[in-house]
C-alpha cells in the first residue's frame, strides 16, 4: 500500500539518565550555576516541581555532590516521591489544591527567607531551561528527521521545551509549524502541564511562538496512556499521553487536508 500521508514521530526521552525530558534543562541549569559560582560550597539547590524536574535535579545533584531541596505538591505520585528520597533529595510538600503554583510560591518564600542556605534554580524563569532545548532537543529533532519535520508539538509546563526547540527549528526551517498543548481547564490531572490562562505565567514563556494551541482533556490523556501500553507496549506517563493526544489530533487534521 501507499505510505501514510502523515507520519507521527515521538521523541523517546526516557533514555535520559533521570528518565525524562527534564534532564536537559536540569543539567544545563546546574552547569550554568556552577560556572557562575551560584552553586557549590554546600549551597542547596532549591526548586518547585511536579516531579520529573525534581528527579533530574536529584540525579545530577547526587553525582555532583550538590544537596537538593524539592518543593512538590503532596499529591505527586508515590513512585516519584520514593525516587526523590532514594536519590537523597529533601522534600517539602505543599497543598495539592494549590497545584504547581502553590509549590512555586512556597519555593519563592523559602528562597527569600534563607538566601544563605538555598540557591533558587527557578526553572520557570531561568533562561538556562529553554536554552538547553535550543542547544540539544532542537538540533536532535532536525538531525533525526533529516530536516523533514513539518510540525512540532510540545506541552506547556515551564514552556522550556516549546520555547527552546521551537525557536531553533523556526530558525532552521522557516516553514515549520509550532504547536503547543495545555490542559483544557484550570483544575486538571495533567501533572507537569499548566493551564496558562489561569496559572502563574513562566517568565520564559514566549506567547508569540506557537502557530496553534491545542487543549487536552485529562480523561483523553489517561485513555491514551492505557492505549499506548496495550497497543504499543509503551509505558508512559500522563504528559506523554497528552502529547500523543495532541499530536494525533494535529495529524488527523493534516490527513484530512484541512
Amino acid at each position: 500500500g501507499l505510505p501514510p500521508r502523515v507520519q507521527v514521530f515521538a521523541k523517546a526521552e526516557w533514555f535520559n539518565p533521570g528518565g525524562s525530558v527534564k534532564d536537559r534543562p536540569a543539567l544545563n541549569i546546574i552547569q550554568t550555576a556552577l560556572a557562575n559560582g551560584d552553586l557549590g560550597n554546600g549551597k542547596r539547590l532549591l526548586d518547585s516541581t511536579s516531579g520529573n524536574m525534581g528527579i533530574s535535579y536529584a540525579t545530577f545533584g547526587a553525582v555532583l555532590g550538590i544537596p537538593v531541596t524539592i518543593v512538590i505538591p503532596a499529591n505527586a505520585s508515590p513512585e516519584r516521591m520514593s525516587i526523590l528520597r532514594v536519590l537523597g533529595a529533601e522534600l517539602i510538600l505543599t497543598d495539592p489544591l494549590d497545584g504547581s503554583d502553590g509549590a512555586i510560591l512556597k519555593a519563592r518564600e523559602l528562597a527569600e527567607e534563607q538566601p544563605d542556605l538555598y540557591w533558587y534554580a527557578n526553572q520557570y524563569n531561568n533562561p538556562a531551561n529553554w536554552e538547553a532545548h535550543y542547544k540539544s532537543t532542537g538540533p536532535e529533532i532536525l538531525y533525526q528527521t533529516n530536516g523533514q519535520v513539518t510540525h512540532f508539538v510540545a506541552g506547556l509546563g515551564t514552556s522550556g521545551t516549546l520555547t527552546g526547540t521551537g525557536r531553533y527549528l523556526r530558525e532552521q526551517l522557516p516553514n515549520v509549524k509550532v504547536i503547543s498543548f495545555q490542559p483544557d481547564a484550570p483544575f486538571h490531572g495533567l501533572e507537569g502541564l499548566k493551564h496558562m490562562p489561569t496559572a502563574i505565567k513562566p517568565g520564559i514563556y514566549d506567547e508569540s511562538l506557537a502557530d496553534e494551541q491545542v487543549e487536552v482533556q485529562t480523561e483523553a490523556a489517561h485513555e491514551m496512556v492505557k492505549r499506548l501500553a496495550r497497543e504499543e507496549g509503551l509505558f508512559v506517563g500522563i504528559s506523554s499521553g497528552a502529547a500523543a493526544v495532541a499530536a494525533l489530533r494535529v495529524a488527523s487534521q493534516l490527513d484530512e487536508g484541512v
